[in-house]
């Protein structure tokens, strides 16, 4: 399986989706497994702490979204020539980091990427070598205001998951 860039996978869903079917959509995956597959105790502490943390601030059921991305909530958005569902957080144990996606991007969010602490990011994707890495109340500010982003641009109903 190969994995795509944050920069790729972005860039697919705008401008190739339109003739194919989108393959990262939620589906019955189990979060728990996916968790426990992961080799690095150390990650996958990070992911346990991550799900918890992701599970209190959204109040949403973690999904599988593929195979490898935990999702929290849903928005429908429509592109110039296709229309999808996708998540509005999530994290995903990837080979070299730890990628946390904060779906409303980082352009609303510069003053707290500067307190963070260790971490990249492009597009929507925040990449880290583990939670030790980057102060994680600013961590949570940060999906807050990803979540209130999201909120302003597409409101959730209260039956999305």
């Amino acid at each position: 399986m190969v994995a795509l860039s944050c920069k790729t996978l972005f860039y697919y869903n705008e401008h190739v989706m339109a003739k194919y079917q989108l393959k990262t959509v939620a589906n019955n995956g189990s979060v728990k497994e996916y968790i426990d597959s992961i080799k690095d105790k150390q990650r996958k502490k990070d992911c346990q702490t991550l799900l918890s943390l992701m599970k209190k601030i959204t109040g949403k059921k973690p999904l599988m979204w593929g195979k490898s991305i935990v999702g929290f909530g849903s928005y429908h958005y429509k592109a110039s020539n296709y229309e999808s569902e996708w998540f509005r957080c999530g994290f995903s144990s990837r080979k070299q980091y730890l990628t946390i996606y904060l779906i409303s991007g980082y352009d609303k969010m510069k003053d707290l990427l500067k307190k963070l602490g260790k971490a990249t990011n492009a597009v929507s994707c925040l990449y880290i070598k583990g939670l030790s890495d980057v102060d994680i109340n600013v961590l949570k500010e940060m999906i807050v205001r990803c979540l209130d982003i999201m909120q302003t641009l597409y409101p959730e109903e209260e039956t999305k998951t």
